[in-house]
């Protein structure tokens, strides 16, 4: 169901301005983008809150599967350092 609201342009400044009512539900000093096609206007926030997805199910769903190594990123020294002393305390238990 579409609710109709009626709003006043008035002149503020060299601009005019739209007063709309406080039953949109909006705050004070929102910003909004407006979008104009054939003489109708729209109204909608510029800052959507984003969705939040939460993977805390997903942890061991696949466990052999690893992540592709990124091209962009190089890994930290400390990072390196801590795989290769984990390979050599393996390969010292085997022997």
């Amino acid at each position: 169901m579409t609710k109709e609201y009626r709003a006043k342009v008035f002149k503020s400044g060299n601009s005019l301005a739209l007063r709309l009512p406080k039953a949109l539900g909006l705050e004070e000093g929102a910003e909004m983008i407006v979008r104009e096609e054939r003489g109708e206007f729209r109204f909608e926030p510029a800052n959507k809150p984003k969705a939040k997805i939460d993977i805390s199910g997903f942890a061991g769903k696949a466990p052999g599967l690893k992540l592709a190594p990124r091209e962009d990123f190089e890994e930290r020294p400390s990072t390196i350092a801590a795989r290769q002393a984990a390979a050599l305390a393996q390969a010292a238990k085997k022997a």
